[in-house]
């Protein structure tokens, strides 16, 4: 109060303690620019690292910056293992990319969309800063899993009947595995949501609508409609990229493939078959 004497500095081994209140609330944005604004103006008056300045608000500061800087690092490099790791199963660089691209997409829309449900409809205070990359962590590992059912799925059937067959074979063969684990994680997750946790309602949402959109809508028609209008050029630069043009020429007709299956249903993207020859060619490579 006014007219009332300064409380004395705490003094230990050496080390001087100052206790202050902030006239702004401790979690407002106002608090933490004084604060940094301290920790700046020690760090150039005593040396940097001499000063500390702690409280609530400098502790709510040092998790978000810290938070942030985890996204930073941990976000690009997940990204970049995973697309290695399609690279390898997939044996293309064009694929796995795309596959990549959707991930990203589908996280930042699930993302996008709980932050207006958050604010607008449920009104929640505030989100834990760790929110997003758990988020992030849990959408990527279902959706990159969701990708490899599809595409290597995909991508046996185009060994046979070409590329843009294959994705309509592929899809039909996957598509209610898809939709069934989807609807299952989706509803697990949700579950979380009745937890009087602000932490584990965020998650629960993100992930529950995440997964589903994922399911109904990246995997089920923009990723094959995009890999439909690619074609074959989908796997460059593997051989498959350009196994489908020289398996048009010398087609044959009648006759069984090795696995007991008719050569007629061995086709290409123009319709002609393959030869027992080419198919056996084609399942080595």
């Amino acid at each position: 109060p006014p007219g009332s004497a300064a409380p004395e500095p705490t003094l230990s081994d050496g080390d001087v303690l100052l206790i202050g209140t902030l006239t702004d609330a401790a979690d407002s944005v106002a608090a933490e620019d004084t604060v940094r604004d301290l920790r700046i103006a020690y760090d150039e008056e005593l040396g940097e690292g001499t000063a500390l300045v702690g409280g609530v608000t400098a502790t709510d500061i040092d998790s978000n910056d810290t938070s942030i800087r985890d996204r930073t690092v941990i976000i690009p490099v997940v990204l970049a293992v995973i697309l290695v790791i399609l690279m390898l199963l997939l044996r293309a660089v064009l694929a796995p990319v795309l596959l990549v691209a959707s991930v990203i997409l589908s996280f930042g829309s699930a993302l996008g969309v709980s932050a207006l449900v958050f604010n607008g409809v449920f009104a929640f205070p505030g989100a834990d800063p760790a929110v997003p990359l758990y988020g992030f962590v849990f959408l990527v590992a279902l959706g990159v899993d969701y990708n490899i059912f599809l595409m290597s799925r995909v991508r046996e059937e185009s060994l046979v009947h070409g590329t843009r067959r294959g994705i309509l074979r592929g899809l039909v063969a996957t598509g209610g595995v898809i939709t069934s684990a989807g609807l299952v994680l989706a509803a697990t997750f949700a579950a979380l949501g009745v937890i009087p946790i602000l932490f584990l309602a965020q998650i629960a949402f993100i992930v529950a609508f995440g997964v589903l959109l994922d399911t109904f809508v990246v995997r089920s028609l923009l990723v094959p409609a995009l890999s439909y209008d690619i074609g074959r050029a989908i796997w460059w630069p593997s051989k498959l990229a350009r196994r489908e043009d020289s398996a048009r020429g010398g087609a044959s007709g009648a006759g069984s493939s090795d696995d007991g299956r008719p050569a007629e249903d061995l086709t290409a993207d123009d319709g002609h078959a393959l030869t027992r020859a080419e198919y056996r060619r084609t399942l080595e490579e």
